[in-house]
């Protein structure tokens, strides 16, 4: 089959056109970087170099597409990411209806479920709303736990203070995932014929933030590293003094208190993954440990 996937060479485009590649399909990746041409070409796939901004472009390289692998990439220099998140769904939803793609799998979020209460995810929630309102294609929203990669926003907190520390932690419980095992789910869902709306959700594994803290704590020599919890106010406080914007430090403390609260994966607990991915903590706290 014919599929394009968005997200250019990143830490999910890469290994699901890799894998896509080695099954035979045709496959087209999309990024805004024309550098990014040469590489793209280098695992045998076509690039498009357009912007998500340009629903022509989408259009024209949906069309005779088979299959789209749908994300919004992250873009902080956004003033309103949940209208950023609203506005590339949109013209998703436009390109998809007038090429006349079937098949759709959105990366979407634990959490997702939510209609407030959950900063940046919240984007997701409307996205998939939008996107739901297509007629005549088979949707897949892939719901990926929190990312590996979150945790090396902790790097400096750790060498500079010597633990953990935000508005969750302690014995609060994480769903944590791996890009490779998204990119292994999202290749599965292109290649299953799907009729309707399905939400899938995807995880590698599950530990409390201590536990997760001990994990990485082995891996660098800390064994004893431990997971602390702020307040919400201690967590703004915390971000704003790195610089961050006041409007972006709100969206992660209100995510974070998600995870706190355990609001964030009420659902994903009705609906959990049959199988969790191949991917453990403790196979990325090597990859943590060597960026450490």
């Amino acid at each position: 089959m014919k599929a394009i996937v968005t997200g250019s060479l990143g830490n999910i485009g890469k290994p699901l056109a890799e894998e896509l590649v080695q099954k035979g399909h045709t496959v087209m990746v999309i990024s805004s970087k024309p550098e990014k041409q040469k590489d793209i070409e280098a695992l045998g796939a076509t690039a498009a170099i357009g912007s998500l901004e340009d629903v022509d472009f989408l259009v024209s390289t949906f069309t005779d597409a088979d299959a789209v692998f749908a994300m919004v990439p992250p873009d902080f220099t956004e003033p309103d990411q949940v209208e950023y998140y609203r506005r590339i769904g949109s013209n998703y939803a436009q390109a998809i209806q007038e090429s006349g793609v079937k098949r759709l799998v959105h990366l979407s979020s634990t959490g997702a479920h939510l209609d407030n209460g959950t900063g940046f995810i919240l984007g997701s929630h409307h996205t998939e709303s939008i996107l739901n309102e297509l007629s005549d294609i088979a949707i897949t929203h892939l719901r990926p736990t929190y990312f590996y990669a979150n945790l090396y926003s902790f790097v400096d907190m750790i060498k500079g203070l010597g633990f953990i520390g935000a508005n969750y932690g302690g014995d609060d419980r994480i769903a944590m995932v791996h890009p490779r095992d998204i990119a292994a789910a999202a290749a599965q869902e292109i290649e299953t014929p799907v009729t309707g709306k399905k939400v899938r959700y995807v995880g590698s594994d599950e530990h409390t933030a201590n536990e997760a803290a001990h994990i990485l704590g082995i891996a660098i020599g800390k064994p004893d590293l431990k997971w602390a919890t702020f307040t919400n106010e201690q967590m703004q406080d915390g971000l704003e003094k790195k610089g961050m914007p006041t409007h972006i430090a709100a969206n992660f403390v209100e995510m974070g208190a998600s995870i706190h609260s355990g609001a964030l994966l009420q659902d994903y607990d009705l609906h959990k993954p049959i199988a969790m991915g191949k991917v453990k903590l403790e196979d990325f706290a090597k990859e943590f440990a060597a960026a450490f």
